[in-house]
């Protein structure tokens, strides 16, 4: 069954600005999902667009969220790849958090959000600690808001701490990090896949 995803890039960064460990982390991602036919669309750069604050699926003139979301909601997957600042997921990550909080006002008939039936993994870089506080914060948010979290659902690469190399400017890619995304990879397409074809019941 083919599968699709959409992936987020919560870089601080907008597009242009300069290269993105985060983007090259979903690329390795993507690689992975190939393999179980699923097609990683080109990263969505958030800091390119105008995500207004706020916990509706639209909030008013101006705001790109509602065209954002509708990628997401098209997907079966989604790729939520966020660098790590002060130990912590971006802030541009938990602005689009908080923008799915609006999921819980939107149930259907039986009670289920718009991202039931959907799955949600993690890509996750930067130069200090903080990968699994910023893990636990993307996955109990989108939990809470209808995503599906499968097993081993971050792939994340740290540096030393006020390192100078960036993940993207690695001139190896760590072997531990192809092993998480060919997991993450299977997991995820194997546990959509049976979303899809078996709903929950709401």
């Amino acid at each position: 069954m083919a599968l699709t995803a959409c992936a987020l890039n919560c870089s601080l960064a907008p597009s242009g600005a300069r290269a993105s460990s985060t983007d090259a982390m979903i690329g390795v991602l993507r690689e992975s999902f190939a393999k179980h036919d699923v097609t990683v669309g080109d990263p969505v750069r958030l800091a390119d667009f105008n995500i207004k604050p706020g916990v509706s699926s639209d909030e008013g003139e101006g705001d790109d969220w509602p065209h954002i979301r509708e990628q997401v909601l098209a997907a079966d997957i989604l790729v939520f790849g966020t660098p790590i600042w002060m130990g912590q997921a971006s802030s541009v990550a938990k602005r689009a958090l908080e923008r799915m909080d609006a999921f819980l006002g939107e149930t259907d008939d039986a009670g289920r959000m718009p991202s039931y039936g959907k799955v949600a993994v993690a890509a996750i870089v930067g130069n200090e600690d903080g990968a699994h506080c910023a893990s636990s914060q993307i996955f109990q948010s989108l939990n809470d808001t209808g995503w599906t979290i499968p097993a081993v659902a971050a792939c994340y690469w740290v540096g030393e701490a006020m390192g100078s190399v960036d993940f993207k400017d690695l001139e190896h890619r760590p072997r531990k990090v192809s092993e998480t995304a060919k997991m993450v990879a299977s997991n995820a397409a194997h546990l959509a896949g049976l979303l899809k074809q078996s709903p929950y019941p709401g």
